[in-house]
This record gives structure tokens, C-alpha cells and sequence, in this order.
């Protein structure tokens, strides 16, 4: 019985000790940008379209958020990014030259807002 008892604990102690799948993904040099987007009305906006790109324009992406409004991106290399979010015809301002290191885990908040003005028609006319 005292065996068994030693062997449990070992087992139990070789799980706690395990590395998490985060801490296995860190070591293979990938980052993740993490975060949550909120809506106007200051609640998380569920299925949000998030895009992303390297800081110079190159390698355009996109994802959604789940219907709490999170989201997560991995694999990501070291690099700048530029993120923002949109949903419902509401977007968030660029977030631009977020800086992520090999191995690194970010988190944001994208806010979601109404546009200050709608542009004005470039035809020169006037709407019936």
C-alpha cells in the first residue's frame, strides 16, 4: 500500500511539473497576440472580425473573436504588428507597431467606434 501511495505521488508531482502546451510553444520561439474585443456599448462584441499584418503592410490576416468577444492568434514570429477589429459596420482604430518578441504572449483591448462623421459624396450631387 505504501507503494502505491509513493507511485501516485510521483505520478502527481511528474504532472505538476509537466510544461504547460503554452510554455512547449514559447520554446519553440512563436508568439501570440491575445485579447478582447469591445463594442460601443462597452460589451464584448461577440464574432468580431479581427485583422492583422506585419507593421509593414506585408502578410495581411484575419480571424474572429469567439461569442465573448475574445480572441487569440498564435504562431505568430517576432516582428510588428498592426491589429484591429470590426463588426457590425463599427471598427476599432488601427492598433499599429505592437512589438512582440520570440515567445511572447500579449494581450489588447480593441474598442469598437462609431465613425465622427460620414464622408461627404464625391460627385457633386445631391441625394434624391
Amino acid at each position: 500500500m505504501k507503494r502505491v501511495l509513493i507511485l501516485v505521488t510521483l505520478v502527481l508531482l511528474a504532472l505538476t511539473l509537466a510544461p504547460s502546451p503554452a510554455l512547449a510553444q514559447q520554446s519553440k520561439g512563436k508568439s501570440t497576440l491575445t485579447g478582447v474585443v469591445i463594442g460601443p456599448d462597452d460589451k464584448p462584441a461577440a464574432h468580431a472580425t479581427i485583422s492583422y499584418q506585419y507593421s509593414d503592410g506585408s502578410g495581411p490576416h484575419s480571424t474572429h473573436a469567439d461569442a465573448h468577444g475574445r480572441f487569440t492568434i498564435t504562431k505568430l514570429r517576432a516582428s510588428s504588428y498592426d491589429i484591429r477589429a470590426s463588426a457590425k459596420g463599427v471598427f476599432s482604430d488601427w492598433e499599429r507597431n505592437i512589438p512582440l518578441r520570440k515567445g511572447q504572449t500579449r494581450s489588447l483591448e480593441l474598442r469598437l467606434i462609431y465613425a465622427k462623421e460620414m464622408p461627404k459624396s464625391t460627385s457633386g450631387k445631391k441625394p434624391k
